[in-house]
């Protein structure tokens, strides 16, 4: 338990990546640790579409920037990007894909990964190109973008954690 807790306390959002692969076993445990996430009933309504392909990597990031309209790379240069997308016609989807974003965060700084979570996966994938990337991969059924995982190694060390606010929690 104390190497968990570890864990999740120096986890941080990155967003400057070096231009460095993630070795396969490394993001393969990775992404395993997503199919993990607690979902609920057990429905597992999350599925990750993890992205090695820089063509259609960069063509996400154009698609990512133009929603929020930006004229830079939303990942930060990372090269490989996991992306969680969840089963609308589930009522828990928006939660279950949050855990399994949370799982592949925390899996990745166990195995000294960066990450950051990369917003605007709903918008990309209910537009027509998004979801012509979708049917190109195969993937059919009623869909919606949780989020992105810039996933890679940081090109700088970590910030130290943010003092945790007074009023976190309350005990009754």
């Amino acid at each position: 338990m104390a190497e968990t807790l570890t864990t999740l306390k120096k986890r941080r959002s990155c967003r400057a990546f070096k231009p460095d692969l993630i070795e396969d076993e490394k993001l393969d445990a990775i992404i395993e640790a997503g199919t993990y996430a607690a979902t609920g009933r057990g429905k597992q309504s999350p599925i990750i579409i993890a992205v090695k392909n820089q063509e259609m990597r960069n063509k996400l990031s154009k698609m990512n920037a133009a929603i929020m309209g930006a004229d830079f790379d939303p990942f930060y240069g990372a090269l490989e990007i996991l992306i969680v997308l969840a089963d609308k016609d589930i009522p828990t989807y928006i939660y279950d894909g949050s855990l399994v974003m949370g799982n592949l965060m925390n899996a990745a700084a166990d195995l000294g990964i960066a990450s950051c979570w990369i917003h605007r996966a709903k918008e990309e994938f209910e537009s027509e190109e998004g979801k012509a990337i979708l049917k190109e991969l195969g993937i059919e059924g009623n869909y919606e973008g949780i989020g992105h995982l810039a996933i890679g190694y940081a090109a700088k060390p970590e910030n130290e954690p943010a003092p945790r606010k007074s009023n976190y929690v309350y005990y009754v």
